[in-house]
């Protein structure tokens, strides 16, 4: 009797705890649910790459440096600064390559936007306009409207092929040239082409402008990377010296070792946040 109390008892605290625990997924919200590894891998485009793939590369990339470090020095505290800079290389080189992407493409949106003009103007209907995208857009762009032609000959939904359209593009110029359309859909007009018009020149305006910042700002960039990098460099040379490996091996190399990576880190963020241009956000993924 004691056991079965024990158990009802466990298994009522278990249902009070569910919501918190196992939280409902709306199916119908799908990219509000997608976690932050998913939603990067998504924007750097590596969508078909799981996450848990990600953490395991990341894992096995902490692993395999910090055994290294360990093996040459024998300096425990620099093994696991090693490690950790180790795991966070591959989500630095995501962000960096998204960073990259968007910039590339939002060279090409306005002359998206030029071509579904044309294509509207020439008498198509809205979702046969984004469809021919699939033939006359960018070629960066042209696999994402390959899937949306596919989608809607194949279901004929243009609201659920626009969202897995904004899924593969995971642009935010991307997401807005989308609501606009999906809005023209459901409540019609005439002033879709002066839209697409307005946003192309806001577009070029915008690219044109981050272009000549970002030119003369990618100096701060570069001496952010060489500052956090060089102290390092110096410290392995020394290291792999056996007089450096006991001197920094002692509590106080350790502490020398510990408060020099904080630094590096606060000073490498505060120099990148200088030289950064705000990127628009996603609000309608």
């Amino acid at each position: 009797m004691t056991v079965l109390m024990g158990a009802l008892l466990a298994a009522g605290i278990l249902l009070c705890l569910s919501p918190w625990m196992w939280p409902s997924r709306d199916p119908e919200t799908p990219a509000v649910q997608k976690g932050r590894l998913a939603r990067l891998l998504e924007e750097a485009g590596a969508d078909a790459v799981a996450p848990r793939i990600l953490i395991a590369v990341m894992f096995a990339a902490a692993l395999l440096v910090a055994s290294a470090v360990w093996l040459l020095t024998g300096i425990p505290a620099l093994a696991i600064l090693a490690g950790l800079a180790a795991a966070a290389a591959p989500v630095m080189w995501l962000r960096g390559r998204r960073l990259r992407l968007r910039r590339l493409r939002r060279q090409l949106w306005p002359d998206v936007c030029d071509l579904l003009i044309a294509a509207i103007r020439v008498g198509l209907s809205l979702p046969d306009a984004v469809a021919s995208l699939a033939e006359s857009s960018p070629a960066m762009l042209r696999p994402a409207f390959i899937v949306f032609a596919r989608d809607l000959r194949a279901t004929g939904r243009f609201e659920t092929s626009l969202d897995r359209l904004k899924s593969s593009l995971a642009d935010p110029i991307g997401d807005r040239i989308a609501e606009t359309l999906r809005m023209a859909r459901q409540v019609g007009g005439t002033e879709l082409i002066s839209v697409l018009r307005a946003l192309s020149a806001s577009v070029r305006a915008d690219a044109a402008l981050r272009g000549e910042v970002e030119a003369r700002q990618s100096w701060i960039r570069g001496a952010a990377v060489l500052g956090a990098i060089a102290p390092w460099v110096v410290l392995g040379l020394l290291v792999m010296r056996p007089e450096g490996a006991s001197a920094y091996g002692t509590p106080e190399g350790i502490i020398v070792i510990c408060v020099g990576a904080a630094v590096s880190v606060l000073a490498f963020r505060i120099m990148i946040r200088i030289g950064r241009l705000p990127e628009p956000r996603r609000w309608f993924g």
